[in-house]
């Protein structure tokens, strides 16, 4: 967002926001883009650094890393891998219950983001164009874990693809533990390609 649009959100004057943003950049909490204004100077975006992490849900990530290291030392990789399938399996009840499997596309989504939101992905669904949807997650509670297994990323696709169903194409476009800024997923129906950037696998 840019600082006028920080500024509504809040309820606060715009330079009350901007005084803001510049005492976190100077603790390297965001940073700042440029992006061309239609009249006048470009406009200032800013974003989140990954050292601002620290405010949000970390779900016990030093516990969860060492608990993965201790599985895999106990029972291997394929230990590891049946653990993080039930996890997918036990989230994936969890979802059915709460997503129709009769919803439209969009009432999918928006439940799914709902869920997410509630276990700190700061979820949100934006169209894309007429035929996709963007599915974005804008924090990571996990981050530490899915860095170190990357197993985690893998079962939570396959967790979007079976709870969204299988005439609904999930693929992951950006990535938190690749080095973007967020996760996102771009949702098609089957059988309407989307027009975009490539994906990340």
């Amino acid at each position: 967002m840019d600082s006028a649009q920080l500024a509504e959100t809040l309820g606060l004057t715009a330079m009350a926001v901007r005084q803001h943003l510049y005492a976190l950049l100077r603790e390297k909490f965001v940073t700042a883009e440029e992006r061309p204004s239609p009249i006048g100077r470009p406009t200032k975006f800013w974003h989140l650094t990954p050292a601002a992490a620290q405010f949000f849900p970390a779900a016990y990530a030093e516990l969860s890393v060492a608990l993965l290291d201790a599985l895999g030392d106990a029972f291997g990789p394929a230990g590891v891998k049946r653990v993080l399938e039930s996890r997918c399996s036990r989230q994936q009840n969890a979802y059915a219950q709460r997503i129709g499997a009769n919803a439209s596309v969009q009432e999918k989504l928006r439940q799914l983001a709902l869920i997410r939101t509630e276990e700190g992905y700061m979820a949100e669904v934006k169209r894309e164009n007429e035929l996709s949807f963007l599915f974005i997650e804008n924090h990571c509670p996990i981050c530490a874990a899915a860095t170190a297994c990357q197993g985690f990323c893998d079962t939570e696709l396959n967790l979007f693809r079976n709870v969204l169903g299988p005439e609904i194409g999930v693929e992951r476009v950006e990535h938190i533990v690749s080095g973007n800024r967020r996760c996102a997923y771009r949702i098609t129906p089957i059988g309407k390609p989307a027009r975009g950037r490539s994906a990340v696998p």
